[in-house]
């Protein structure tokens, strides 16, 4: 398989509602960036929803499957946190978090009827969702001599790079997001450029 520089994440978040034998099941898709966003985002949902009786979840992170995270917050084991992140592997979804809020209805659905109803609710918030596409990127930082300017800019413009961050005074530096699949391109154009110091960003 040919590397891939680019994934599938929500656009902004999106929320959707199923109900099941008086069961509601209110589906909220976010985008996040990393594992920490997770937490902040459940207490606020708890805050929003303190007499539903379970919140479930499942976070994807990273464009290989290794990074994910689920939760069936009381649920019988296997019947919440694993069919969401299951919805988010099947649509290739990633750096998304999905909480479902449960609010009983009094009736018993059964290991069959609670899978179907997170999956179910799950998909409902990811169908009115804008999926969009991102890259991965490398960020790079460049340090040069004010003159050699309008040959660093050339270039940013013609290869289509991000800048991040930028200062031009004495000492010009930019900051730039190369998407993984261009950098050795991009970066051979640039250290052409005599005097230019190139850094890979931590």
């Amino acid at each position: 398989m040919l590397f891939d520089d680019t994934y599938l994440t929500l656009g902004k978040p999106s929320e959707a509602i199923f109900r099941d034998r008086g069961s509601k099941f209110l589906a909220f898709a976010y985008p996040i960036n990393a594992e920490a966003d997770v937490k902040a985002i459940l207490t606020a949902l708890k805050t929003e929803h303190p007499k539903a009786n379970h919140h479930c979840w499942a976070m994807r992170q990273g464009i290989d499957r290794s990074i994910f995270r689920i939760n069936d917050d009381g649920e019988p084991s296997g019947t919440a946190g694993r069919p969401i992140l299951n919805t988010l592997l099947s649509r290739n979804i990633t750096n998304i978090l999905v909480v479902v809020v449960r609010y009983f209805g009094g009736t018993l659905l059964g290991v069959p009827g609670l899978i179907n109803a997170y999956k179910t609710a799950t998909e409902e918030a990811l169908n009115i969702a804008v999926i969009i596409e991102k890259t991965l990127d490398d960020t790079y930082v460049i340090g040069f001599n004010y003159q050699q300017m309008n040959d660093i800019m050339k270039i940013i413009k013609e290869d289509n790079l991000t800048i991040l961050e930028q200062q031009f005074d004495n000492n010009c530096m930019v900051k730039i997001a190369i998407r993984k699949m261009q950098v050795n391109r991009s970066i051979n154009k640039l250290e052409k450029i005599e005097g230019a110091i190139i850094k890979l960003a931590i």
